[in-house]
């Protein structure tokens, strides 16, 4: 089951990182998504990167040149569906998720292996709305993806042994190391990391410190090298409330339960990095200014 051309299904932040460090490794990549400027922001931002990379000298002018011809575009999923293996990293949520999927399955060749990037959601459950489950499971990078190491691997119920090790093939392949999680909800490190996101902001929500002296608390007193406020700005408030409820839904524990303050932030449509304002304010010239 060898892996030549990767489909991602996502320009967004995660999906041109996986575009990327796919075609740095060599792979032949198409990445679709629904918007023009979504796909010409994501080139100009990978081109950016490599080029980021060649100045400190990681690679090479050609290594860069090379992945950048090895990256095409999309607006059209059909076009996607005879690649090897799919990635989808589409916003987390399960039905446009879904949606991706049933829409993808006329256009797949026999033996195309489906993945989500998905830092939460049910592979099982998502491979149970296509017609190959044994070749469907979670393919989770952190983000940023040229430089964070680790890929979590999650097997659905039913995926297959083939599949498992044609994944792990290719994340050895990028260069990264593979973490092997069981089907259960936020996996491995979102089931870690999540719930103290979380209490950092009932800490804020309760008045025992303000954004400032949380996030420092934090950096200096556990050595992070973010705090976990400015670490939600840029993971994406509205990601980290999604993950937070399939939590507490898919373990039914209170102590999942999001705080009220996060889900006005994200009513707000305060997002964090991505939206211009979360729990600091990125609008201006100068440093990013906590709002509460």
């Amino acid at each position: 089951m060898g892996i030549e051309s990767i489909g991602i299904v996502g320009a967004g932040q995660m999906g041109n990182g996986i575009a990327h460090v796919c075609a740095l490794a060599g792979y032949d990549v198409i990445m679709s998504d629904v918007s023009e400027d979504a796909l010409s922001a994501a080139t100009a931002l990978i081109d950016k990167n490599l080029e980021r990379q060649v100045s400190r000298e990681k690679i090479s002018q050609s290594d860069k040149d090379a992945a950048m011809g090895r990256i095409r575009t999309t607006l059209t999923l059909s076009e996607v569906g005879p690649t090897d293996l799919i990635i989808e990293a589409a916003t987390e949520r399960e039905t446009v998720k879904q949606a991706i999927f049933e829409d993808l399955l006329p256009h797949l060749k026999p033996d195309t292996i489906l993945t989500s990037n998905t830092s939460s959601i049910s592979i099982t459950r998502l491979a149970s709305r296509t017609d190959r489950p044994e070749k469907f499971m979670g393919f989770h990078f952190m983000n940023p993806v040229p430089v964070m190491q680790l890929v979590e691997l999650i097997r659905g119920i039913a995926t297959d042994e083939p599949t498992f090790k044609a994944c792990k093939s290719v994340v050895d392949a990028l260069g990264k190391t593979a973490a092997t999680a069981e089907d259960f909800p936020a996996f491995i490190v979102n089931r870690i990391l999540m719930p103290m996101i979380n209490e950092a902001v009932y800490t804020l929500y309760e008045g025992v410190g303000n954004v400032t002296s949380i996030d420092m608390a934090m950096k200096l007193g556990t050595n992070h090298p973010m705090g976990p406020l400015e670490l939600a700005d840029f993971i994406g408030l509205d990601t980290c409330l999604a993950i937070m409820n399939v939590l507490h839904d898919g373990l039914a524990d209170t102590k999942y339960r999001p705080c009220p303050l996060l889900t006005k932030y994200v009513e707000a449509g305060w997002l964090g990095r991505k939206s211009q304002r979360g729990f600091y304010d990125y609008r201006g010239e100068g440093d990013p200014v906590p709002t509460r």
